[in-house]
């Protein structure tokens, strides 16, 4: 994999190019009460960190976690250096306490859990923000304030980028509308491409696409899912979770072989 680089794509709202797969860090920092078929033991801070090294190596810039994600944010702010290069996104709405998630999208609750990400993250700066959505965009979008709280927090230096992890179509779109979101994060796959008008929206207003389950939570093989969401230009980049080195440089191979195919000019891709 050492010879295999991850191909970026840009996009304008979110001003850096991000390599076309992504490291998701839930399984680092929570394995109770999750939709995965199998369990899984946390591992080590060792082995986070060789899945880390492996991550840089395949070229990968972006790490998705969240506070609801259990010691994710704690583990990456002991591992990682603000100035090392990684954007990291996170999260806003959603706490993960005693087994139990809970909601709240409060000014508030969206202040209190910028602050402690900032603490757990070691960062005096987020590079980007998302609200984590029950379900409920709409209310979230037009009444509880929590994009506007947001755009306060960016003012305030504190936050450099905002997006919005909404479950609706209708929820994401509204939030592409609202021209306040530098970046979307939608569930997109061979089982469910009911978002592709808003992705394809997205990409022509500048917004980033950072695609969620791609793998359909390991329902579609990497050699399925991976092709078919990058043939979508509008896709920036996939999160793909796994605690295995192996896997990820797998999924990267996979999509470097996409992507050269695509620019070979007899490809039928």
């Amino acid at each position: 994999m050492d010879t295999l680089k991850l191909p970026r794509r840009s996009s304008t709202r979110l001003g850096i190019d991000l390599g076309v797969i992504a490291f998701g860090a839930f399984k680092i920092g929570r394995n109770t009460q999750t939709k995965y078929a199998q369990p899984y033991a946390l591992p080590s801070d060792a082995e986070v960190e060789r899945l880390l090294d492996q991550v840089r190596a395949c070229g990968a810039n972006l790490i998705d976690t969240a506070p609801a994600y259990g010691s994710s944010e704690t583990r990456l702010g002991a591992l990682l250096q603000p100035s090392g290069g990684m954007l990291i996104s996170t999260k806003v709405g959603e706490r993960f306490e005693h087994d139990t998630s809970s909601y709240d999208f409060s000014p508030r609750a969206v202040r209190l859990s910028v602050q402690e990400s900032l603490t757990r993250l070691r960062r005096t700066k987020l590079d980007l923000v998302c609200v984590h959505s029950d379900g409920s965009d709409r209310r979230i979008l037009e009444r509880d304030g929590t994009i506007g709280t947001l755009r306060e927090l960016q003012a305030e230096g504190l936050i450099s980028r905002i997006g919005f992890s909404g479950k609706t179509v209708e929820g994401n779109r509204l939030a592409l509308m609202s021209g306040a979101v530098d970046a979307l994060i939608v569930e997109f796959h061979p089982l469910d491409d009911s978002h592709r008008s808003v992705i394809r929206e997205a990409h022509e207003r500048g917004v980033a696409i950072l695609v969620k389950k791609p793998l359909a939570s390991g329902r579609v093989p990497p050699k399925e899912a991976i092709p078919f969401c990058l043939a979508e230009p509008g896709v920036t980049t996939l999160v793909i979770g796994t605690l295995s080195r192996e896997n990820f440089a797998e999924n990267c191979r996979l999509a470097v072989e996409f992507e050269q195919n695509r620019s070979e000019p007899n490809s039928t891709i």
